[in-house]
C-alpha cells in the first residue's frame, strides 16, 4: 500500500516537473526521493512519469493518480486537524478556499475578528479565479471551508451568506455623470462604450460578458486585468467603464458608481464537505455575522445617504 509520504513525493515531482527540484523543495536527497518513488511505481505496477532530457512528464497512469493523491493528502491533513480539535486543542490550521474578489472584499474583516478570538489558529488561504475552479478544488479536498457562489448539487453543508451587488464604475468626469440624473444606468445604452474588462480565465469576465450579452451587445475591451480593485482604479482614471462587486470598491475611491439596469447580483455561500466540527462551525457562524457584502461607503455613494464617519 502506498504511504502518504510517497504520495507527497509524487505530487512534488508532478508539480515541479523534475526530481531535482522536487528533492530540493522537500529538503531530501535525490537518491532518497528516487528510491521512494520507485517503490510507489512498483506498488502501482507501472510508470507514473516519463523521464525526459529536461524533466519529467506524467504518464496516463500518473495523470489518473494525481488528483486522487492530492485528495488523499488533503483528507489526511483534515483528519489530523479534526483529531486535534476533538482533543480540545485550541491551535491548529483552518484551511479556506475562495475567489480573489471575495478574498479582497469580504475576508479581511472576517479574518481579523477570527484572529482576535483564536490567536493560535493558523489560516491557510487558497485563492481561485473562477467559481468552477473553486468548486473543483474544494471537491478534491483542498480546504475545510469554501466561500463563494453555491456550487450545483453540493453534497455537504451550505451556509447562505447573502447577495453581493455589482456596480458600474466610471471616472468622476465621465459623460454619464452629466447625462444621468439618478444612479441607475441601462446597460443597453452602453453598447458603444469601451470597458475595463477582466482576463478570460476570471469569473468576473463571465459576469461582465453575460450581462452585456443579455443587454444585446459585446463589450469593447480597452484593457484587461485580473483583479476587480485594479479594474475599479483603471475605470476611475478614465480608461473605460467597468463592472465590479461593490465590496471591491476602495474606501478612498475617486470615481463614480452607478447601478446597472437590470441589476447584477451574485449569491454567496460558505460550504464544507460534511457536518461542521466545532471550529468550522464557529467560523461559519462568524462569516455569516461579519461579512459585509455591500460596504457603507458604496451604499452612501449610490443611495445618496450620509457617508460613514
Amino acid at each position: 500500500m502506498a504511504t502518504l509520504r510517497q504520495l507527497e513525493y509524487f505530487i512534488a515531482i508532478a508539480d515541479e516537473g523534475s526530481f531535482t527540484r522536487a528533492a530540493t523543495g522537500l529538503n531530501i536527497t535525490q537518491p532518497g526521493l528516487s528510491h521512494q518513488f520507485q517503490a510507489l511505481e512498483k506498488e502501482v505496477g507501472g510508470r507514473l512519469v516519463e523521464r525526459l532530457p529536461r524533466g519529467v512528464r506524467l504518464t496516463a497512469a500518473g495523470r489518473a493518480m494525481l488528483p486522487l493523491a492530492r485528495a488523499a493528502i488533503a483528507d489526511a491533513r483534515r483528519a489530523m486537524t479534526a483529531a486535534r480539535r476533538a482533543t480540545g486543542l485550541a491551535s491548529g490550521d483552518l484551511q479556506l478556499a475562495t475567489l480573489y474578489s471575495i478574498s479582497y472584499g469580504v475576508l479581511p474583516k472576517v479574518l481579523t475578528v477570527w484572529r482576535s478570538r483564536h490567536p493560535d489558529m493558523r489560516i491557510t488561504l487558497f485563492e481561485h479565479q473562477h467559481m468552477n475552479e473553486l468548486a473543483e478544488a474544494m471537491g478534491a479536498g483542498q480546504a475545510d471551508i469554501a466561500i463563494g457562489p453555491p456550487p450545483p448539487a453540493w453534497q455537504g453543508t451550505v451556509r447562505y451568506l447573502g447577495t453581493e451587488e455589482f456596480f458600474l464604475v466610471t471616472s468622476a468626469d465621465d459623460p454619464l455623470v452629466e447625462r444621468v440624473s439618478g444612479t441607475s444606468v441601462r446597460l443597453a445604452d452602453l453598447a458603444e462604450r469601451e470597458w475595463v474588462h477582466f482576463t478570460p480565465t476570471s469569473g468576473l469576465a463571465d459576469v461582465l460578458d453575460q450581462a452585456c450579452t443579455a443587454a444585446g451587445f459585446r463589450p469593447r475591451v480597452a484593457v484587461r486585468t485580473q483583479q476587480a480593485p485594479f479594474a475599479a482604479n483603471f475605470a476611475a482614471s478614465g480608461m473605460g467603464l467597468s463592472l465590479v462587486p461593490g465590496n471591491n470598491v476602495p474606501g478612498d475611491f475617486t470615481g463614480r458608481l452607478f447601478r446597472p439596469d437590470p441589476p447584477i447580483r451574485r449569491t454567496l455561500t460558505a460550504y464544507t464537505h460534511s457536518s461542521p466540527d466545532s471550529v468550522t462551525g464557529a467560523f461559519l457562524d462568524l462569516v455569516a455575522e461579519e461579512c459585509e457584502l455591500i460596504p457603507a461607503h458604496v451604499r452612501a455613494s449610490v443611495d445618496g445617504t450620509a457617508p460613514p464617519e
